[in-house]
């Protein structure tokens, strides 16, 4: 658009003639948007530059210039927007004439009912003020003359993006600082009901400084859809302005369906979800901004030093292995050389389960190149990309960046499709502090605090991250719901009765908090109806956790300690109810010919025997369950003192993660020979690269056993030289007897957070404790594991139940020390 002549239009350029010609503009319907951001500040230009033009000449004023800072320098002008004007000057002119030149441009502003933000500076004096003031420095950044000494105004914006670019490693920490005392202030404007558009985080101000950190050349935003978010920001603040005819930024809840019909939108939720989506690109964009500011402003202070230690070599950024083609490197994951995203559909999850368990965030080269070479994982998924998943989820409060970092890049919703429907929608009830999509990934990471009080935490989780899916549709949210988590539950490769079990847990999701807070516990009728809908003690108890988890994640006013004691002394009657329907004790597996074949062959040679194996023995998988994850390790052993730790012990020493394990004690025919053999049956996977040789893991084994090789030692020495990242802050290990579980042993169950060497801790602490575990079953779910070992005493004998709880105690002790 061509500028507005404001002698011929309006009949001259006086407060009378701009301010008709600014209605005017206002007014056009076809008009919106940038274009009429921009026609408005060049109709203010001409009008400024008149106003300045003619106070020049009657005042004498040489070597001036009107200059436009901030927002109007920029030329985003919003309705109601302030004016930021600097009067610059080169020093020479007289002060009160000066000062005549100011008044005669001010005062026709405020004659109009204009904010208007002005300073009068010499180029010195401007530059002196933004080193002292960060404000005035961002401000600055952005000048534009409007009239007057155009090359004074050019040479002072020079000198001071040099100023910003020379500083910066000094400036941009403050700007950062400034940054996060705002958003500690106003909020996440992304999940605020009433957001301000300007000052909340992933709003206007953030959008500012994130142009501010680009100038400074020291590193720059991810710039796709940065852009795009900006504007819709900017057209919905021109909406609430020309809405209100006021000067606000707050999208005030009475005034929302006004700006969304403004902005051409169905509805308020319409609305939200558009200025949502905006806040989360510029939060996200930030959020990988200020990492790149920290990593290169700790890469300058440490080189000087690293050169002068390398003799002036450049140093070679470290690499830590954290999963099958993930490494760690300058704070970040990001894909290893070896990584080929187009050959392995789990990469993705496997990336972001990496970063997540070990607190650091995923690289924003890492997920791009994801997103753009991945392909679609198979329907169902294979076992690892699920147990991938739990393993993310489990993560805690770590898991939320790593989850966001895949949503930017549209790797979330081409996993899950259903997502989408939640999100950024936001939820109108005032107790919920966040929209449906963060609420559930929030309700995860409650869950995942959780873990150590349910047998299944991997259903748990997944049912925290669903529990709400169905609020992107219509009626109720969770008859909806039960039906897409049953989908999805299919779809990532769970069998029918654990798809069962999540469907119900959404389903029923608010079944514990409705029935404690609103019907009478001491009604028989009450209690057995919520034993009706749960049928068993382990969805109850998944049940319990997943309403705790969900009312923690809603806000404050959602749980109490007496909505919890409701709900615990309800679900302690309807756990009552149902103890009398639990198996005694599982059937003993029957003893396959392989494993006999090997427990012959460990006799005869009295020592360990192996078989490696890259698919399940024996017959392959019953219709509907899912795939194991690994690969099959069979071991045979003479019945002997710390079998259970010196194997764990060798399988961690060669990185060996275990996701499942049996271990029990096999009597051979009596022909064979009198002796028991141990049976080992491990599901294990690498860490990363390839697996070990069976030769190999039992020469060690061989010398574990005999006692030339000290396990303990050498897993003490690889954490020494390579010490794990503390990422995840876990739930601390819970170890408990299981009453009634055995006839014949005392059952122990172990639920604690997967680490390397994990079984074998556990395996000398039952040593130390005076037990043999007789056998045991081991269950790795996500990150959690969740075992179960029968144990006896020196006679074979179950164990008194004071001294089992002894045994449980110092198993836990050990493991929280450990």
């Amino acid at each position: 658009m061509t500028s507005v002549d404001l002698t011929t239009e309006t009949g001259g350029s006086g407060p009378s003639g701009y301010a008709a010609a600014r209605l005017r503009l206002l007014q056009e319907e076809t008009r919106s948007g940038p274009s009429r951001r921009a026609a408005l500040a060049r109709l203010t230009d001409d009008w400024l530059a008149a106003l300045f033009t003619a106070a020049k000449e009657d005042t004498g004023v040489r070597g001036a210039a009107l200059v436009a800072v901030g927002g109007y320098g920029r030329g985003e002008l919003s309705p109601r927007s302030d004016l930021d004007l600097l009067l610059l000057h080169d020093g020479d002119a007289d002060p009160g004439a000066l000062a005549a030149l100011a008044d005669r441009i001010w005062y026709p502003v405020w004659d109009l009912g204009l904010a208007l933000d002005h300073s009068v500076r010499t180029p010195a004096e401007a530059r002196r003020t933004a080193g002292e003031d960060i404000k005035v420095q961002l401000g600055l950044l952005d000048a534009r003359a409007v009239a007057g000494d155009l090359g004074m105004a050019a040479g002072l914006r020079t000198a001071l993006l040099a100023d910003w670019r020379n500083q910066a490693p000094r400036r941009l920490p403050e700007l950062g600082e400034l940054c996060r005392e705002r958003a500690e202030r106003q909020g996440e404007l992304q999940f605020l009901l009433e957001p301000d558009l300007k000052e909340s985080r992933g709003g206007l101000r953030d959008a500012t400084a994130l142009r501010a950190v680009a100038a400074s050349w020291l590193a720059d935003a991810p710039r796709e859809g940065l852009a795009e978010a900006g504007r819709a920001l900017l057209d919905t603040r021109d909406a609430l302005h020309l809405t209100t005819g006021r000067a606000t930024d707050r999208l005030a809840l009475q005034e929302q369906d006004q700006v969304a019909q403004a902005l051409g939108l169905l509805d308020a939720d319409a609305l939200l979800r558009q200025v949502y989506e905006a806040a989360r690109t510029v939060s996200y964009a930030a959020d990988v901004t200020w990492r790149e500011v920290n990593r290169v402003l700790k890469a300058r202070s440490a080189r000087p030093r690293l050169r002068a230690i390398l003799g002036g070599r450049r140093p070679e950024p470290e690499r830590t292995p954290l999963a099958e083609g993930v490494v760690e490197m300058d704070g970040e994951a990001v894909l290893a050389r070896s990584a080929r995203p187009e050959r392995d559909p789990v990469l993705p999850l496997r990336a972001a389960a990496a970063a997540a368990q070990s607190g650091v965030p995923l690289s924003l080269h890492a997920v791009r190149h994801l997103a753009a070479a991945t392909k679609p994982l198979p329907v169902p998924w294979p076992a690892e990309a699920r147990e991938q998943l739990v393993t993310l989820l489990g993560a805690g409060e770590p898991a939320v960046a790593v989850w966001e970092a895949l949503e930017a890049e549209g790797l979330i919703t081409r996993l899950l499709p259903d997502w989408e429907r939640v999100r950024c929608r936001p939820q109108r009830n005032p107790v919920h502090t966040w929209t449906v999509d963060r609420h559930l990934v929030e309700a995860a990471v409650r869950a995942a605090a959780l873990t150590r009080r349910v047998g299944r935490p991997d259903l748990l989780l997944v049912a925290a991250l669903l529990h709400d899916i169905g609020k992107g549709w219509p009626g109720d949210h969770s008859v909806a719901g039960e039906t897409i988590a049953r989908d999805v539950a299919a779809r990532i490769g769970f069998d029918r009765q654990d798809t069962g079990v999540i469907a119900t847990l959404v389903r029923h999701h608010l079944l514990l908090v409705e029935t404690a807070t609103r019907r009478d516990l001491e009604d028989p009728a009450t209690v057995r109806a919520v034993a009706d809908v749960v049928g068993t003690p382990g969805t109850l108890e998944l049940l319990h956790a997943l309403t705790e988890a969900d009312a923690l994640a809603t806000g404050p006013a959602a749980w109490s300690a007496w909505r919890g004691s409701l709900v615990a002394d309800l679900v302690k009657r309807v756990a009552g109810l149902l103890s009398g329907q639990g198996p005694d004790e599982p059937e003993p597996a029957v003893t396959s010919a392989e494993q006999e074949r090997l427990a012959v062959e460990a006799l005869r040679t009295r020592g360990p025997v192996l078989a490696l194996h890259a698919a399940p023995a024996g017959t392959g998988q019953a219709d509907g369950e899912p795939e194991p994850v690994g690969v099959e390790l069979l071991i045979a052993v003479p019945d002997q003192p710390s079998v259970l730790p010196a194997v764990a012990g060798v399988l961690a020493l060669h990185r060996l993660t275990v996701r499942a394990a049996d271990l029990r004690a096999v009597e051979l025919p009596r022909e064979v020979g009198p002796e028991t053999v141990l049976v080992l049956n491990w599901r294990v996977a690498a860490a990363y690269g390839s697996l070990p040789q069976a030769a190999r893991l039992r020469s060690d084994l061989v010398r574990a056993l005999d006692g030339s090789l000290d396990v303990t030692a050498r897993l003490a020495e690889r954490d020494a030289a390579y010490p794990r990242r503390r990422g995840v802050k876990a739930p601390p290990p819970r170890v408990t007897v299981a009453p009634a579980a055995s006839r014949l042993a005392t059952v122990i169950e172990v639920r604690a957070q997967d680490a390397p060497g994990l079984l074998h801790r556990i395996g000398h602490a039952l040593e130390s404790a005076g037990v043999s575990a007789r056998s045991a079953r081991v269950s790795t779910l996500g990150a959690n594991a969740v075992d179960a070992f029968y144990v006896t005493g020196p006679g074979g004998a179950p164990l008194p139940p004071e001294e089992a709880v002894d045994v449980a105690r110092a198993v836990e002790a050990a493991l929280r020390t450990g």
